[in-house]
C-alpha cells in the first residue's frame, strides 16, 4: 500500500486496496510451492500467505504444480469448501538411525507422482497397538503392527514411511532386525524391510523416540501449548514408522501416558475402554477405535483442556456420548457448536439414513491447531476460529460459518472415513461430496437460495481463475509433486459442483439411491473416483461414460445460448452451444455432459411450461418446448446447475423482468447483478456518470416490495456487485471512476425510493432490548436492514 502510494502520490486510497487485492487474487492462482506447507479441512484465507515466503523450484512444464492448499478454504462469510495450513512453508527432511535423531538433510529432487502407477501394496497393516509415553524432553512411542499378505498386491519388500524420528529397535515376531541385514534406509525417509521376513502374517514392533516440542513443520505429533497431531495427508509418518496411505486401512488401540498436571486430558480416536493413574505424578488412557481407518485419520491430543458435555440418541436409541473441549477461557463459546454438532447429526440421519457409528464423539477447538479442521475419526480437531460463538459479539455470518464447518467434519465420518479416497489423486471424492453435503445442510438450515448464492460467487471468486490460469487442473489430477499442495479450489469446490450435477441429473431420490449403493458396496474400503460414478449409475439405471470429462478435463466450459420462438406453432426452440479453451496440457477438448436446468416465463411472471433439465452432451444441441402460447422470456442454468460460465444475449427488459418474476432464485439474484453491473459500468467514464436505468430503480422497488420471498434472498439481491467483481468486467480497470460510478447508482437508487427504503429499515429493524434470535427469518431480516 505504501509502496503504491509513494509510486503514485495522485492515487487514490481507495484505488491502492483494489489494486492490493487483484494482486493478491492473481497471486493466489498463480504461486508454485514445491514442498511447502498446506492449506485446506477448509480455507481460512482462498491461499497461503505463507507460501509467498517459499522458493520457487523449475517444473515439468506439461504438469502444473497445485500450490492453494484449500482443505476448506474461506472465500466468503464461511469455509466454502476445504483447510488453512499456519505451518511453515519449507519441510526440513531427515532419516533416522538406531543411533541418533535424524537431522536435517537436503530435501530430495521433487518426483513427480502419476495417478496411473497406483498399485496396491502386497502386506497391510491390519491392526495397530500405540503406546505413547509423553514425557517434557521426548516422547517414546511403542507401535505393534498385525500385517496380512494382500492378495491384490504382488509381493516384494515392507516399505515404511519413516521421517524425522529416532529409531530404537525393530522386530518381526519377536525376533529383532537389524540394519544392513533384515533392513536398510532408503533414501531419509523409508524404511525396506526385506521380503525374505515376511510371511503370509507377521506382527511388527518398532520403538521410536520423537520431539513433538522440535516440530516446526506442525504434521504429525507437535507441541504447541498442547500436544496434538495433524496427520493428513502425510504427517503419521513422523510418529510411527508405517505404510503412510490411505489405501491401508486398520484398527488402531491407543495409550497416551502423560504427566497429570500439565495433560489431564488424554484423547485419540474411538472410544475409551479404561484410565487411571500411574506413579510419578502420570496417568493413562486407552482408547480403541474399532473401524478400520487409514493412518491420516489417526488423532492425539494431550493438554490441559476445558470442556462442554452432552449427549445424542441416534434413530436407532443409542446414546452417544458428545464432548467439546477448548482453552478454558473460551469453554463459554462453545454451546453454538454443540447445537450445530447435533443438527448435524439429525439432518444425516434424516436426509442420507447415516447414523453414528461410535459411542463417543469429540471435537477440540483450540488456537495452536495448525489447520481450519479436521475430521479424525471419533476426535474432530478444530482451530477456535471455526468453532467459538459468543452470542454478543459473533454476527449472523459468524454462527452461520461454525454451523457449516462442524456439519462438514462431521459428515466427513462416512464420506471420508467409512469410506476413504484408495490413493491421493481421488480426494475429491471425499472432500468435494462432504462439501456438496455441508452445502445442502445449511440450505436446510438457513437459507437455501442465499447459501447457493454464497457458494457459487466463492466458486466464481476462487476457482474460475485456477481454471483459466497455469494452475489450471482437473478436480482428479493425473500427476502431482507435492501432495501438501494437493489441497485446491478445484478439488473442492468444482468437485462439490460435479457431486451437485449428479442430484441435477438423477434428481434427489435419485441421488440417495446412488448414496446408498455407494456405501452398501465400499463400507470400510478405500475406493475411487470411478467407484463412486458407477454406483450413481448402476443405482438409477443410466449411463454416465461421459460424464467421467468432469474428472479428466480442467477449464471451465462456456455454454452459449440462443432461442427462437415459433408463434404458428407455439414452439420456443433453445440452442446450446459448448466450448472449453485450452488449459495446460490440453489443449483440446471433448464435449461435457451438462445438465442445463431452463424455465420459460410468460410476460405475466407466470411459466409457461414445466421447467426442463436439458441434457448436452455435443457440441451444439437444439431443445424444442412445445405448447408454448407466447413468446417467453428464458430462465436458463437456473440454481447454477452446472460450473460453467453462460453467453445469453438478454436485453435490460428481460434482466429487469427476470430480476423480479424469475421463480429460481438464484437466476433473479444473478439478472439483478447483471443489471446492476450494467448500470455501474456505463457510469465508470471519462465524461461522467450517465442516467440510470428506470427499469433498474423498476425492478429493485418490486423486489423489496415483493412479498412471500425469502428476506435474505431480498437482501443479497438488492446488493450491488462488489468493487472487484466489477473490475472483472472492464478491460482497463480504473478504479477511481469505478468508485464514483458505484455511488452514483447507489445513490440514485436511494434517493428514488428514499420512502421505500425507510420504510423497509424500519420494519425490519429489532426493538431495543429484545431478544436476538438467529432462526432464517431473523437474520434475512437484519440483512435487509443493512442493506437499506
Amino acid at each position: 500500500f505504501v509502496s503504491l502510494r509513494r509510486m503514485n502520490k495522485r492515487l487514490a486510497p481507495t484505488s491502492c486496496l483494489i489494486i492490493l487485492a487483484s494482486l493478491l487474487s492473481v497471486g493466489a492462482s498463480s504461486l508454485r510451492q514445491p514442498s511447502g506447507a498446506r492449506v485446506p479441512p477448509r480455507l481460512l484465507s482462498a491461499f497461503q500467505p505463507s507460501a509467498l515466503l517459499t522458493a520457487t523450484a523449475p517444473q515439468p512444464a506439461q504438469q502444473p504444480v497445485l500450490a492453494t492448499r484449500l482443505r476448506q478454504p474461506l472465500v466468503g462469510p464461511r469455509f466454502a469448501g476445504p483447510r488453512v495450513s499456519l505451518r511453515p512453508s519449507l519441510r526440513l527432511k531427515g532419516g533416522a538411525t538406531a543411533a541418533k535423531m535424524a537431522t536435517a538433510a537436503a530435501p530430495a529432487p521433487p518426483v513427480e507422482k502419476f495417478r496411473k502407477d497406483y498399485a496396491p501394496l502386497g502386506h497391510v497393516a491390519e491392526n495397530v497397538d500405540l503406546t505413547f509415553k509423553i514425557a517434557d524432553e521426548s516422547t517414546q512411542v511403542l507401535s505393534r503392527v498385525e500385517f496380512v499378505r494382500n492378495a491384490a498386491g504382488a509381493e516384494g519388500p515392507l516399505r515404511l514411511d519413516a521421517e524425522d524420528l529416532k529409531l530404537n529397535s525393530m522386530s518381526i515376531d519377536g525376533k529383532a532386525l537389524a540394519e544392513g541385514t533384515d533392513y536398510e534406509w532408503e533414501g531419509s525417509d523409508v524404511i525396506v524391510v526385506k521380503q525374505g521376513l515376511l510371511k503370509d502374517k507377521f506382527t511388527l514392533e518398532t520403538d521410536v523416540t520423537i520431539k513433538p516440542q522440535d516440530n516446526t513443520q506442525l504434521s504429525g505429533l507437535y507441541k504447541s501449548g498442547m500436544y496434538c497431531t495433524q496427520c493428513e495427508a502425510e504427517g503419521f509418518r513422523r510418529i510411527t514408522p508405517f505404510q503412510d496411505r490411505p489405501d491401508v486401512m486398520a484398527s488402531f488401540r491407543v495409550r497416551i501416558e502423560a504427566p497429570k498436571d500439565s495433560c489431564p486430558v488424554l484423547l485419540s480416536n474411538g472410544n475409551v475402554e479404561k484410565s487411571g493413574d500411574l506413579e510419578g505424578g502420570r496417568h493413562f488412557a486407552e482408547w480403541k477405535d474399532p473401524f478400520p481407518k487409514p493412518s491420516y485419520l489417526f488423532a492425539l491430543v494431550a493438554g490441559d483442556l476445558g470442556s462442554i458435555h452432552s449427549t445424542f440418541k441416534t434413530k436407532t436409541g443409542r446414546e452417544v456420548k458428545l464432548g467439546i473441549y477448548s482453552e478454558h477461557a473460551n469453554v463459554g463459546q462453545l454451546d453454538w457448536a454443540m447445537e450445530s454438532l447435533k443438527q448435524s447429526m439429525v439432518w444425516d440421519e434424516e436426509r442420507f439414513g447415516l447414523e453414528y457409528d461410535l459411542d463417543i464423539f469429540n471435537i477440540v477447538a483450540v488456537s495452536d491447531f495448525n489447520m481450519g479442521a479436521m475430521e479424525n475419526k471419533g476426535l474432530n480437531i478444530f482451530n477456535t476460529a471455526c468453532v467459538l460463538a459468543a452470542p454478543k459479539t459473533a454476527t449472523d455470518d459468524d454462527f452461520e460459518r461454525v454451523q457449516g464447518v462442524i456439519a462438514h467434519e462431521y459428515f466427513h465420518n462416512w464420506t471420508g472415513n467409512r469410506v476413504t479416497c484408495r490413493d491421493w489423486f481421488q480426494l475429491t471424492l471425499k472432500e468435494g461430496l462432504t462439501v456438496f453435503r455441508d452445502q445442502q445442510f445449511t440450505m436446510d438450515m438457513t437459507s437455501e437460495a442465499v447459501k447457493r448464492i454464497e457458494d457459487i460467487r466463492s466458486l466464481r471468486a476462487a476457482q474460475f481463475p485456477q481454471d483459466n490460469g497455469p494452475m489450471a487442473h482437473p478436480i482428479r489430477p493425473e500427476s502431482y509433486i507435492a501432495m501438501d499442495n494437493f489441497y485446491t479450489a478445484t478439488v473442492y469446490l468444482k468437485g462439490a459442483e460435479v457431486i451437485g450435477m449428479y442430484q441435477t441429473l438423477l434428481g434427489r431420490e435419485g441421488f440417495r439411491r446412488g448414496m446408498d449403493l455407494y456405501f452398501e458396496r465400499h463400507d470400510g474400503t478405500a475406493v475411487a473416483c470411478d467407484d463412486f460414478r458407477a454406483a450413481m449409475q448402476d443405482a438409477n439405471g443410466v449411463d454416465l461414460a461421459q460424464f467421467e470429462r468432469w474428472y479428466t478435463q480442467a477449464g471451465t466450459p462456456t455454454v452459449k445460448a440462443a432461442g427462437a420462438y415459433d408463434p404458428s406453432k407455439q414452439t420456443y426452440t433453445l440452442t446450446l452451444e459448448q466450448s472449453c479453451k485450452p488449459s495446460p496440457g490440453q489443449p483440446t477438448k471433448d464435449p461435457y455432459h451438462i445438465p442445463v436446468r431452463v424455465g420459460l416465463l410468460g410476460k405475466g411472471g407466470g411459466e409457461l411450461c414445466p421447467e426442463r433439465v436439458l441434457e448436452l452432451k455435443e457440441e451444439r444441441q437444439s431443445f424444442t418446448f412445445e405448447g408454448v402460447s407466447e413468446d417467453p422470456v428464458a430462465s436458463v442454468l437456473r440454481g447454477f446447475s452446472a460450473p460453467v460460465k453462460v453467453s445469453f444475449d438478454q436485453s435490460e427488459d428481460d434482466l429487469a423482468f427476470l430480476m423480479g418474476n424469475d421463480m429460481d432464485s438464484f437466476n433473479r439474484w444473478e439478472a439483478g447483478q447483471k443489471l446492476f453491473s450494467r448500470a455501474v459500468l456505463a457510469s465508470a467514464t471519462p465524461s461522467g456518470p450517465t442516467e440510470v436505468s428506470p427499469l433498474l430503480v423498476k425492478a429493485f422497488r418490486q423486489t423489496l416490495l415483493s412479498e412471500g420471498v425469502d428476506p435474505s434472498l431480498k437482501a443479497y439481491a438488492l446488493t450491488i456487485p462488489s468493487l472487484s467483481t466489477l473490475a472483472e468486467e472492464m478491460a482497463v480497470v480504473d478504479p477511481d471512476l469505478l468508485v464514483a460510478a458505484r455511488k452514483h447508482v447507489k445513490r440514485t437508487i436511494a434517493t428514488e425510493l428514499k420512502d421505500d427504503l425507510m420504510a423497509a429499515y424500519k420494519q425490519h429493524s429489532t426493538p431495543e432490548g429484545a431478544e436476538i434470535k438467529r432462526d432464517g427469518g431473523s437474520v434475512g431480516a437484519r440483512r435487509i436492514k443493512n442493506v437499506c
